[in-house]
């Protein structure tokens, strides 16, 4: 449990997040607008009369970001709204030309209800971050402050495609009912689950480098076993995990100061400042004015069908809790390396289509793609879609590495032997593992005749050491596997020639 000793007594922190991803999708949430606003394409170029708020240009709800909602609503465990509304939030800023931003309110049921997702706690148990809801949202403009020295611009690019805002929940009339976000190590594993599931599913890329994942961190502070929620501060728009843990350390330490000291939290609104971590009040909730949400005349209420969701339903591929799950249980692999392999759909597909349904292959694969393959993402595709010498380079296949597993476990080549042959499919080889062996000569030798014949001529030439041995400094027995070993260049199966060095030296 995370825990901040102050002077008075032990505090626990209260982590509230409310996070915001860009749906995936060819056109925006209520134009026909391309929703592609990547920096190599023209600012002002994806946009429609919609999304500037020309005058009596119309929003049309797009079916497929309704879509792409519904899945991530199942993704999570949620209970979806058969019936929704959208809403005017009214705020007045460049990026936004309507003067109000289309959302979902929050007084009336969203798309996406109640639901949970599961995270290890810092117990390392199982633990549920309840979520209240997941609303549709348009996004904004971008702002750009670094073109001129006197002037802004504003590229609309970006305006109008889908958000989808999750936001976890915090039963204050209920609190034993409760399972939070407790710590900054929690904060980054559910955020690492909510990114895990969007991409699993397609809904999102959740790229926090690229923005199209940023959160809203709400922190507060209460006595350790307390049921009084203290008072919360919200930083917008943290687009790093190590600047949202590091953020909610520094600011829960900041509240316990001040409440030690006889002060009161304010509930602000902070900027944080990434060049030394500290925070700055934007505005205090005391003072400024709430949103004002009036309904949206131009958009009728969503009514999602049972069908609807059970034909969404039926699409949804493994999410990674149940293919970490698997591995665990089906493969026998650690925790550690099954979360890593489970970072990206993409890993977790390469991995399955290596081991290829042989369970006795897996961990060797687990341990090859974690060690070495992930080192070189250069040299492999993990979409799995190339293969052989691609622009000069070998991309190493699924395939490659599940006959270099192979080739080990059946002692047709030896540890060393196959790091050898992975470098040179690095260096650019072509052929198969095995091809490569027969090529370079690289193969093992398990013939016992040949590898007793070597022993022999070893022993031969070392007699005092036998002797020695044999008077009891058994110590020596790796002097024998090493000189056996140099003398059939690396080639003697170690199994078979520790087999036999035993028998001969007594």
């Amino acid at each position: 449990m995370f825990t901040i000793k102050g002077k008075t007594g032990d505090w626990e922190v209260v982590v509230g997040l409310e996070t915001h991803i860009e749906v995936l999708s060819k056109s925006k949430i209520f134009s026909g607008a391309s929703a592609d606003y990547n920096p190599t394409v023209a600012p002002n170029t994806q946009v429609s009369m919609v999304d500037v708020a020309m005058p009596g240009m119309l929003p049309v709800l797009n079916e497929y970001c309704v879509d792409q909602a519904i899945k991530f609503g199942l993704g999570i465990n949620a209970e979806i709204s058969r019936k929704s509304c959208f809403a005017r939030k009214q705020y007045f800023y460049p990026d936004l030309p309507q003067g109000y931003q289309i959302t979902q309110p929050a007084d009336q049921p969203p798309v996406v209800g109640r639901g949970w997702v599961e995270i290890m706690g810092d117990d390392g148990n199982p633990k549920k971050i309840l979520i209240e809801r997941a609303h549709m949202e348009q996004d904004a403009a971008k702002n750009k402050h670094d073109m001129h020295p006197a002037k802004s611009f504003v590229d609309f690019n970006r305006c109008g495609v889908m958000l989808l805002e999750i936001v976890t929940f915090l039963d204050t009339k209920n609190p034993e009912n409760n399972s939070y976000i407790s710590s900054p190590e929690e904060a980054e594993r559910y955020l690492r689950q909510i990114r895990e599931i969007a991409r699993a599913l397609g809904v999102s890329k959740a790229n926090m480098e690229e923005g199209s994942m940023r959160a809203d961190v709400n922190v507060s502070v209460k006595r350790v076993g307390s049921n009084t929620f203290g008072t919360r501060t919200e930083t917008k728009n943290m687009v790093s995990f190590k600047f949202i843990k590091n953020h909610i350390e520094n600011e829960a330490r900041r509240q316990v100061e001040i409440l030690e000291s006889g002060g009161v939290v304010s509930q602000d609104t902070l900027r944080y400042h990434q060049d030394d971590g500290s925070s700055s009040v934007m505005r205090s909730k005391e003072d400024a004015l709430d949103y004002r949400y009036f309904p949206d005349p131009d958009l009728l209420p969503l009514i999602i069908t049972d069908e609807q969701i059970e034909r969404i339903r039926k699409t949804m591929p493994e999410l990674p809790a149940a293919t970490r799950a698997r591995y665990i249980e089906k493969f026998g692999l650690a925790e550690y390396d099954a979360a890593r392999l489970t970072e990206t759909v993409d890993i977790s597909h390469w991995f399955d289509a290596a081991v290829d349904g042989k369970a006795e292959r897996a961990k060797g694969v687990a341990n090859w793609m974690i060690s070495e393959l992930f080192a070189h993402p250069e040299n492999y595709d993990i979409t799995n879609e190339k293969s052989g010498i691609v622009d000069g380079m070998r991309i190493i296949t699924p395939s490659d590495l599940a006959e270099l597993v192979d080739m080990v476990a059946t002692s047709e080549i030896n540890g060393k032997q196959a790091k050898d042959i992975f470098i040179k499919m690095l260096d650019g080889a072509e052929g198969t593992p095995r091809s490569i062996a027969d090529k370079f000569g690289m193969k093992q030798i398990t013939d016992t005749g040949a590898i007793e014949k070597i022993i022999d001529e070893v022993i031969a030439k070392n007699g005092p050491q036998v002797e020695q041995y044999k008077s009891g400094k058994l110590g020596l027995f790796g002097f024998f596997v090493g000189n056996v070993m140099k003398a059939s260049a690396g080639k003697a199966n170690p199994a078979v020639v520790n087999e036999i060095l035993k028998k001969k030296l007594g």
